[in-house]
């Protein structure tokens, strides 16, 4: 079905979003359609603010409307324990749990040979010079469990080695209420090489 012009760019524009096909991009192109125009305004206005006043942290790499960031100004940080994660959403992820007291570095992506990224194009440099001048002790490698995740952790883990830091992975493994008859070879592996005592 054609649409008018204005729409079917709305539809494309929502389109480009990750995990948004065209139905779902349809759907959210009507209901902006339908929603008044001061809350079409305030969407764009928070859009746009969000684009503008948003960057990254010169000390760890997290997306903030600070720098440094919150994370990196809060004192009662343990700095002797550094946490390495793919993207800021990761950060969060950490954060909601309340657990983890040490600092952070966020890569911004992962090194993947067959998309065309290397080491030199993710948020690399920064950590290693970081290191240089810190009190790090060890660092966490919390990346993805895919084929980029491993060989971005391998690759980390080999350029921190000779200068004596400890370097873990976070454990992998069946997640809670999963069925192991379900659960893939890597997965099962995972989990029996990081059992624990009861």
């Amino acid at each position: 079905m054609l649409y008018p012009t204005p729409v079917a760019k709305l539809i494309e524009s929502f389109s480009k979003l990750p995990g948004i096909g065209i139905k779902t991009a349809t759907r959210l192109a009507f209901h902006t359609l339908s929603m008044s125009d001061e809350d079409v305004n305030d969407f764009a206005k928070n859009l746009l603010s969000a684009k503008r006043e948003l960057t990254y942290c010169t000390i760890c790499g997290n997306l903030t409307d600070q720098d440094p960031c919150a994370i990196c100004q809060d004192e009662t940080r343990d700095d002797q324990v550094l946490l390495i994660v793919e993207s800021s959403k990761d950060v969060s992820a950490m954060e909601k749990l309340n657990e983890y007291r040490g600092r952070y570095h966020v890569l911004h992506g992962l090194i993947s040979p067959m998309n065309g990224v290397g080491p030199d194009d993710i948020n690399l440099k920064t950590l290693v010079t970081r290191l240089m001048d810190s009190e790090v002790s060890e660092v966490i490698l919390a990346t993805s469990a895919t084929a980029d995740g491993e060989a971005t952790a391998m690759y980390i883990s080999r350029i921190l080695k000779p200068a004596g830091i400890k370097v873990t992975r976070l454990a992998r493994g069946l997640a809670v209420g999963s069925d192991i008859e379900y659960a893939d070879e890597v997965t099962l592996l995972r989990a029996i090489e990081n059992r624990t005592e009861l």
